[in-house]
């Protein structure tokens, strides 16, 4: 079971009871406007957490779908690690309500899905992609010492058009001596 905690936010297994919190996150246009899916239903928001709850009972788990709560235990937020196919190594992503846009949570957030991979799965190297757009985004992947990359030219299609994607990266080392 997963529970990793910070100063104001923790990230933990999503329970039946989180489908409002999430629809509030991934159902919101704003918080979704730079993300790979338009805005969910909130039967999309239930399937998801039970998707979740599929993979934490997963002996060998190489997906880790986890909400964010904040000091209240309330979800704020939905953070994911994918360990990808040669194990050393993961991708993250994540979304926050709006509201709690401009607090410095983003940084937190992405700190404690790096101390996930770093520090409770012992990977390598942690990458995530964004949004050429997102610079809110891009300023959070900085701050907790990810690099940039590149850019992946029309990486995935979303909103009925191809988006180009800009990847940044870090490494264990590099997450140690931060």
């Amino acid at each position: 079971m997963i529970d990793v905690q910070g100063s104001r936010l923790r990230l933990r297994e999503f329970r039946p009871s989180d489908a409002a919190g999430l629809f509030a996150v991934y159902g919101d246009e704003a918080a979704t406007r730079h993300l790979s899916f338009e805005p969910r239903t909130f039967d999309q928001c239930e399937a998801i957490i039970s998707s979740a709850a599929g993979d934490a009972a997963m002996v060998s788990r190489s997906v880790y779908m986890v909400a964010v709560a904040d000091s209240a235990d309330e979800l704020v937020g939905a953070a994911r690690l994918g360990v990808d196919e040669r194990p050393h190594s993961g991708q993250v992503g994540f979304a926050l309500r709006p509201d709690m846009w401009g607090r410095g949570l983003g940084v937190e957030l992405v700190q404690l899905l790096l101390a996930l991979g770093f520090d409770t799965l012992e990977l390598n190297r942690l990458w995530g992609a964004r949004s050429p757009d997102n610079l809110a985004s891009k300023r959070v992947m900085e701050r907790v010492g990810m690099i940039e990359e590149g850019r992946i030219r029309r990486h995935l299609r979303t909103r009925g058009a191809w988006r180009d994607s800009i990847v940044h990266s870090i490494l264990d080392d590099e997450w140690r001596a931060a």
